[in-house]
């Protein structure tokens, strides 16, 4: 299967010569047949916010119709990675859920429309709703690099729960504290070990922040806020203790996507260096493209542009990692994104990899020279050329530490 094109992105075919794109048209074949403009549906349940046209929106739930019913562990990436999901299963999944949505502006909490959109997104296990559509739906899916693929957009007319909403008390907690601030009720339900996707879905729906703040999020910045934000909290500890006393590498697979992700023993910094091969998602061309970004021990001050919502999702795996064991490191995150992986389907897969490389063992090494003849065995494209691009390398070659001299 070809890839999707960087330029167009599956959207508009024309711009790279061909009259259909072959990504798109093996993914349609998942969408769901003969949709009625009400039907019965199980919400898994999901919520999404765009960002187009923002502050104005469209915002809706993510259902199947009850003859294609799945269950809610298919909604997050988190369920994905669990039970090792391929990409066509992850497509089948979206594919098959309708997007009933409704165009909002993003601090517009009137309406019984949305006022059960957002009692849908608190819940914590499926939830059966009837949907009203005015008119049926589009059968497509979106793709992004940032969210899940998004499936078969449908303006709602009104939608009607079935049962009441389970709602967790520590969400009902943290939703109808208006005094708490986002990042604190972030916090909260990470400590409470709500996944990622839940709490990026509470976050989307403008149920979290100070009362006078709040607003629909598009899903795709709540993933990195949510990311950003607890990995940033997680730092705060990390910075305090003291380095690993050896070079440590960590690697993984998944869906064509491998890691190689290596500690040294120094105090805190950060990078990602991606490489985009040939036939991977968006690359339909004959060249291999590098994106990077990196931080040091102070951190970011601005958007991590170039690897963009993987780097803050692959931050949090490693800091979590480092809090378990109270060691602080430099940490360099090598991305193969490999033929295999010809479709994106969000950073939430990324994540889980980045954090499932953490539960082996490392390999420990005494020398550089001896950790990258290793890592270079796994790799498809020289270590050597993710190596030349590294800023966090150049930074250790030019600068002692205090451990250099002892």
């Amino acid at each position: 299967m070809e890839p999707i094109c960087l330029r167009c992105k599956g959207k508009n075919p024309a711009l790279c010569g061909r009259k259909f794109c072959p990504i798109m048209a093996k993914i349609r074949k998942y969408a769901p047949k003969k949709i009625k403009l009400n039907f019965l549906g199980t919400s898994p349940p999901d919520f999404f916010v765009g960002h187009t046209g923002y502050p104005n929106v469209y915002a809706g739930i993510l259902a199947p119709p009850r003859e294609e019913r799945k269950l809610c562990e298919l909604s997050g990436p988190e369920e994905w990675f669990k039970m090792n999901f391929s990409i066509e299963d992850i497509l089948q999944n979206r594919g098959a859920m309708i997007y009933s949505r409704i165009k909002i502006g993003i601090k517009n909490f009137k309406g019984r429309v949305i006022e059960t959109m957002q009692e849908v997104s608190m819940a914590n296990k499926e939830c059966d709703v009837e949907l009203f559509l005015k008119k049926k739906p589009k059968l497509q899916i979106s793709l992004d690099l940032h969210a899940p693929p998004i499936g078969n957009p449908a303006p709602l007319k009104k939608i009607v729960p079935q049962e009441n909403p389970k709602i967790h008390r520590k969400v009902d907690y943290v939703v109808s504290d208006d005094s708490l601030k986002a990042s604190d009720a972030i916090m909260e339900l990470y400590k409470s070990n709500f996944t990622i996707t839940q709490i990026t879905r509470i976050l989307s729906a403008g149920l979290l922040g100070l009362k006078f703040h709040r607003k629909f999020v598009p899903t795709r910045w709540s993933i990195t806020c949510v990311d950003d934000t607890i990995s940033k909290k997680i730092l705060e500890d990390v910075r305090s203790y003291e380095w690993v006393d050896k070079y440590l590498v960590f690697y993984g697979d998944y869906v064509g996507n491998h890691y190689e992700i290596i500690m040294f023993p120094r105090q805190w910094s950060f990078e990602v260096i991606e490489a985009k091969i040939p036939g991977s998602c968006w690359n339909p061309g004959i060249a291999t493209f590098f994106m990077e970004d990196y931080e040091n021990f102070f951190g970011r001050k601005t958007y991590a542009s170039n690897v963009t919502g993987a780097y803050y999702s692959n931050r949090l795996a490693v800091v979590e990692y480092l809090k378990k064991i109270k060691r602080q490191a430099s940490v360099l995150v090598l991305r193969e994104a490999r033929e295999e992986y010809y479709a994106p389907c969000g950073v939430g897969i990324l994540r889980e990899l980045s954090r499932n490389v953490f539960n082996k063992k490392p390999k420990e090494f005494e020398s550089f020279e001896d950790l990258k003849r290793d890592v270079n065995e796994r790799l498809k494209i020289p270590i050597e050329k993710f190596l030349k691009r590294s800023k966090l390398l150049k930074e250790i070659n030019a600068q002692k530490s205090i451990k250099d001299y002892l």
